[in-house]
């Protein structure tokens, strides 16, 4: 099945040059990037995105590594996008991630694990609308 879905480059991947790498291997495995943006995140955009762990108490510390650099958003299309990302993404928990995943091969950390995929088409659709449709302030 054909859908998109959002994937977001964190600010590690920012800072160490491995933008590119990535997305080689986004389109290697056969998806395409129809939409990106750069852009550096707001408290008031975080707070919104990371709803589902905002009570969490290592909560600060993803806000403060968000908002340490710039993202790199894009819109992803592809048979499957939305768990076929998931897996070149990798486990959450960069211990957990298996060699030959983006954070398997590149995560220095869970909470610095370079990239975000969206965990459904629906989060997808709202993550999308939420980075290209919307004015962060």
């Amino acid at each position: 099945m054909m859908e998109d879905t959002f994937v977001m480059l964190k600010p590690d991947c920012m800072k160490r040059g491995l933008v590119g790498e990535i997305i080689t291997r986004i389109e290697r495995k056969g998806y395409r990037i129809i939409d990106a943006k750069m852009m550096k995140l707001s408290v008031k955009f975080l707070y919104e995105h990371y709803a589902h762990i905002a009570d969490q108490p290592y909560f600060s510390e993803v806000l403060r590594y968000m908002m340490s650099g710039p993202v790199f958003g894009m819109q992803v299309r592809g048979e499957n996008a939305v768990l076929g990302m998931r897996l070149l993404a990798g486990a959450t928990k960069f211990e957990e991630a298996l060699p030959g995943s983006i954070r398997g091969d590149y995560a220095t950390g869970t909470v610095n694990n370079l990239i975000h995929c969206s965990h459904s088409a629906e989060n997808a659709q709202v993550e999308m609308k939420r980075f290209f449709n919307t004015i962060v302030i």
